[in-house]
């Protein structure tokens, strides 16, 4: 059987704190086997955003590593609302919003730093969904990267 926290301790990954909702929202949300989780930034273990637009204050692979960053945040949620990794069954959905400049182009490139994390912790099958990656004018705090996910637990 495989084990999705063993998986991420081999990764020497740390999650940062998982984070508390801003507004009038909630940061994940049960329904049946479903874990929705909101929109999740790219949380560092001290507590604060990584920041900067793509394009113009981060690079491609920057902005990338910044995907896996929120990756990391949100397993952090999942952790905190479920108690293990193990209990997600797949991954569904993933949506990546990247703040970008105009000409800025590779919104799949960054977006895979946050897939391939899920690929490594739940496997190239089940860690792998249906995925959106797509460039925005800007994003709240200018934070480079916002991903929310749909998983089946």
């Amino acid at each position: 059987m495989y084990n999705a926290d063993e998986q991420f301790e081999k990764l020497g990954l740390t999650l940062p704190p998982a984070p508390q909702a801003l507004g009038l929202y909630k940061t994940c949300l049960i329904q049946e086997n479903c874990l929705y989780l909101s929109g999740h930034l790219p949380i560092q273990a001290d507590g604060k955003p990584i920041i900067g637009r793509v394009g113009s204050d981060l690079n491609k692979d920057e902005a990338k590593l910044a995907a896996r960053q929120a990756g990391l945040t949100i397993l952090a949620s999942v952790k905190a609302q479920l108690g293990s990794l193990n209990k997600v069954k797949r991954v569904i959905k993933l949506f990546g919003m990247v703040n970008c400049t105009p000409d800025f182009d590779q919104h799949p490139y960054v977006i895979n730093g946050c897939s391939e994390l899920f690929a490594s912790v739940w496997g190239s099958d089940n860690g792998v969904g249906t995925r959106s990656a797509v460039g925005f004018g800007s994003l709240p705090s200018n934070i480079p990267v916002e991903i929310e996910v749909l998983f089946e637990i």
